[in-house]
């Protein structure tokens, strides 16, 4: 039997926003083009991120919980979900040790602090977890709190020619849902070992497609046709 890697950031964006897509990708390996991020948000998540390791959340912010970063960016595969013909795979961005000697999964963002992330990045933090807690090679570990530390900048100071810009954290707690992630898996599950799914009418790269195939075969669209 077939078996599928899942990679947990494609669930909050990908998956949601169209099923063929996903399926592409997924069964075979075909993707969407990429876009690059900009140079200065991956500088920003960088240093971000590597500021943290082996420091304790508290001594950061008095608003963080008591824990310390222990691995930054760390990769991770599952075992077969049970019941399912897929595993996870994937890269998470921060995992604590808290003082009682379990462990907080952390999805580091930047963004706009709004609480509606946590429905939209709990599956992808539920996927790390299990993959965390049932890893394919290696000792597991266990966690039992999910979160999201979100940064965004909210004012910018000058400093003896240097511009400075201030990203106040802010930590959401993020419910662990185990029965919920599985339903969502298997969900998944069912959509890869049945035919490919419809296009999504409102799927901006179907519609390139649409518009590539017009165009290679000289069926020249007006350009109010053109869906980008």
């Amino acid at each position: 039997m077939a078996t599928f890697k899942l990679s947990p950031s494609d669930f909050a964006y990908l998956y949601e926003e169209c099923k063929l897509c996903y399926c592409l990708k997924v069964k075979h390996g075909i993707y969407q083009p990429s876009m690059p991020m900009p140079g200065v948000f991956s500088a920003i998540n960088t240093r971000l991120q590597g500021n943290l390791v082996g420091k304790n959340l508290k001594n950061l912010s008095k608003d963080l919980p008591d824990g310390k970063v222990i691995i930054q960016e760390g990769w991770v595969e599952s075992v077969i979900v049970p019941d399912t013909s897929v595993y996870i795979k994937g890269k998470y961005d921060l995992l604590v040790e808290n003082p009682d000697g379990t462990h907080t999964l952390v999805d580091l963002k930047i963004s706009q602090p709004q609480e509606d992330k946590i429905d939209k990045y709990k599956t992808q933090l539920a996927a790390y977890k299990f993959a965390l807690e049932n890893p394919k090679i290696g000792e597991a570990k266990k966690i039992n709190r999910l979160a999201l530390l979100i940064f965004y900048p909210d004012k910018v100071s000058f400093d003896n020619g240097i511009a400075k810009l201030d990203f106040p954290p802010k930590w959401f707690e993020v419910p662990i849902d185990e029965k919920g992630f599985f339903d969502f898996i298997k969900d998944i599950d069912m959509l890869l070992a049945g035919p490919l799914p419809e296009e999504c009418s409102t799927c901006r790269w179907c519609q390139y497609r649409h518009a590539g195939e017009k165009l290679a075969h000289k069926e020249m669209p007006g350009k109010e046709d053109i869906p980008f």
